[in-house]
């Protein structure tokens, strides 16, 4: 069975940086499309960044040199370093996975955690 489960959401002030992380579990971490989304209210669901199984995919123009995307193939973890966060930036994101050598927002994803809440305040 595939689990996804991310935790390190937070309420912070614009300006500040928080650290999420997504234990994955029942796949192989190492080969598969690795990736963040987020969700604020009222909005569509838009990507974030994410991994492919041979390195750094990319990331949204939107959170480019704020956020970084790294992995622990050892933890079969992902994480997602925010910095110099924004209102903006206030959301539910998720960790997903999926399948294939694409993996870009549109990417096969197939497994999706339950989510984490970041609220930026200014």
């Amino acid at each position: 069975q595939v689990q996804l489960a991310e935790s390190g959401g937070d309420s912070v002030q614009s300006g500040g940086s928080l650290k999420l992380s997504c234990v994955v579990s029942g796949l192989p971490f190492a080969d598969y499309c690795l990736g963040w989304f987020r969700q604020a209210p009222g909005k569509e669901r838009e990507w974030v960044g994410s991994f492919s199984g041979i390195g750094l995919w990319g990331y949204a123009d939107s959170v480019k040199g704020r956020f970084t995307i790294s992995k622990d193939n050892a933890k079969n973890t992902l994480y997602l370093q925010m910095d110099d966060l924004k209102p903006e930036d206030t959301a539910m994101y998720y960790c997903a996975s999926g399948r294939g050598r694409y993996c870009g927002s549109d990417a096969n994803w197939s497994y999706w955690g339950q989510g984490t809440q970041v609220t930026v305040s200014l």
